[in-house]
């Protein structure tokens, strides 16, 4: 997978280390130029210079082959105008931006061209996972006071609950189904209703494990 991070701060570099780790071409981009030399041999990932919000820096950084482009910046403004860049003027696939300021939450959508919201609080792996669709069934939030876990799995074409009902997939002891996300809007989980590609169903559960929830609906 070709990436771009937008913000070479914590948590960009951070990301483009990891994705960088796991086989994927990771291009980091800054506008800071001395963190550029400064990163300059200590990252794996290739390193620019320069504003990501102007289309030609993002062209230089090779968003327009890009499979996703993370807008990381320390500023929501960036990160949007990054995202709406992306998505309009490149096509990129998947965008992913960065939430700096919680008050802000609501504008992070596919309005801006931002597929999935990075929260700055939530956990880095949950957060990398979920942005590379590497893997279609992911962690979301751990409640320890509560002892649950809310977990969320992503129903493609080849998943073998795809055209099941939610009643006819069998889930682990201690599951639930919250919600199945479809089209944006969550929709009740009906023991009858049919599940279909696109759709992405939470679970919150006091005893399954991620790939407990994998096996049942991949």
């Amino acid at each position: 997978m070709k990436v771009v991070v937008a913000g070479a701060g914590r948590l960009g570099t951070k990301i483009a280390q990891v994705l960088a780790a796991t086989g994927h071409q990771v291009t980091l981009v800054d506008t800071d130029e001395e963190r550029v030399d400064e990163l300059r041999g200590q990252a794996a990932a290739d390193l620019v210079g320069g504003n990501a919000c102007e289309p030609a820096v993002l062209e230089h950084a090779g968003a327009r082959t890009a499979d996703l482009v993370v807008a990381a910046t320390g500023q929501d403004d960036t990160n949007l105008v990054i995202a709406l860049l992306a998505k309009r003027h490149f096509s990129v696939p998947r965008v992913a931006a960065r939430i700096n300021d919680d008050e802000n939450a609501w504008l992070f959508d596919r309005h801006w061209g931002v597929d999935i919201a990075l929260p700055v609080a939530s956990p880095l792996v949950s957060l990398i996972e979920e942005a590379t669709a590497a893997t279609d069934t992911v962690a979301l939030l751990r409640l320890s006071k509560a002892g649950v876990d809310v977990i969320e799995t992503a129903i493609t074409e080849q998943s073998r609950a795809s055209g099941r009902a939610l009643d006819d997939v069998p889930l682990p002891a201690g599951t639930v189904v919250a919600t199945v996300i479809r089209d944006g809007q969550p929709t009740a989980p009906a023991p009858g209703l049919l599940l279909r590609p696109g759709d992405e169903v939470l679970l919150v559960s006091h005893e399954a494990s991620e790939r407990e929830i994998h096996a049942a609906f991949q």
